[in-house]
């Protein structure tokens, strides 16, 4: 979801940088999951006191962080949360995550592949589609890629985890 930069402040605040430009994940968990990949790894977790806009950034306050030297120590750390604690998406809206691993197939019923990522390029985001027999792409050519648009996605059932493309197999 994210990473913590630095320190804000002397009472322990927590200068972060989210990985998305809708942070309401960020903002709505009560309960932060750090990682740290530095020199010292290891997992903690983090009781969120409040998290607020400060500038273009974001500021968070957590139990246990109460002076700049405790906010520096946690300086680098990823900030995960679970999928549990993200808000409810709008009808027609899905967060990513619930996207990967989902089965695509096209309005014939033939099979396209599974969603292994998604690309985001401005205007839209591509779903990266691993053909099937395909176990991982060796290159790209191996991965079929279509837009997340109405125009050629018709349906998307989480519950089926199935998602339903106007896309022949020949593209």
């Amino acid at each position: 979801m994210g990473r913590i930069l630095d320190a804000w402040g002397i009472k322990g605040g927590l200068k972060v940088q989210a990985y998305s430009a809708d942070a309401d994940a960020l903002f709505s968990a009560k309960r932060w999951y750090l990682k740290s990949t530095g020199p010292k790894p290891g997992q903690l977790q983090l009781a969120v006191r409040s998290v607020r806009e400060q500038g273009e950034g974001i500021v968070a306050m957590a139990e246990g962080v109460d002076d700049r030297n405790a906010a520096e120590a946690l300086r680098g750390h990823e900030i995960h949360i679970p999928r549990s604690d993200f808000p409810r998406t709008p009808d027609g809206e899905f967060y990513w995550v619930d996207l990967i691993g989902l089965d695509v197939v096209n309005r014939e019923s033939q099979p396209l592949g599974r969603v292994i990522g998604l690309i985001d390029t401005g205007p839209h985001a591509v779903l990266r589609i691993l053909p099937p027999g395909v176990e991982e792409p060796a290159k790209p050519d191996q991965e079929r890629l279509i837009p997340f648009v109405g125009a050629f996605v018709d349906d998307v059932s989480l519950e089926a985890k199935r998602i339903t493309v106007d896309w022949g197999l020949d593209f």
